[in-house]
């Protein structure tokens, strides 16, 4: 029963992020709206109120705002890993666009998906795995049948 299970994967690093300096993933940043449609009428709000505190904020993210006639309003996120996330912006006000382009600029480009283990390493050991007996007398790990276990709570 192979592939039954949501996609999933060991925990690592996006490009060794965090052995230096912190490197913001998101590369580039499109904003598409139009100037008279009511349904862009957010994304017009963020424009003319908060896209320069966010880019002030962001100086490694290249910021597009592309005016366009008739169009959906959209962003559009490009990461250093090479994909490219679209989310539509329809109906949205100026703060719902701020948080949504503050959870791109937050996220690494991969998608979210399960977690094999909460740690991993390129370099196992080959001594085995530590473990709370590792260097203690053997004796303490073993038990006799029929003997009380030791862990029991007493009465």
């Amino acid at each position: 029963m192979t592939g039954v299970g949501p996609p999933s994967r060991f925990l690592k690093s996006v490009l060794r992020n965090g052995l230096g300096r912190y490197v913001c993933q998101l590369q580039r940043l499109t904003l598409t709206l139009s100037r008279d449609a009511p349904s862009s009428r957010g994304v017009r709000e963020y424009v003319e109120e908060k896209v320069v505190d966010f880019a002030r904020q962001n100086p490694g993210i290249v910021l597009y705002v592309c005016p366009k006639r008739r169009r959906v309003p959209t962003v559009v996120a490009e990461y250093l890993n090479g994909t490219v996330e679209e989310k539509p912006l329809t109906s949205k006000t100026a703060d719902e666009v701020a948080e949504i382009i503050q959870t791109l600029a937050n996220q690494s480009g991969l998608e979210i998906i399960r977690i094999r283990k909460p740690y991993h390493t390129d370099n196992p050991s080959i001594q085995g795995q530590w473990h709370p007996f590792t260097n203690k007398r053997s004796v303490l790990n073993v038990q006799e049948i029929g003997q009380p276990c030791l862990l029991s709570p007493q009465k």
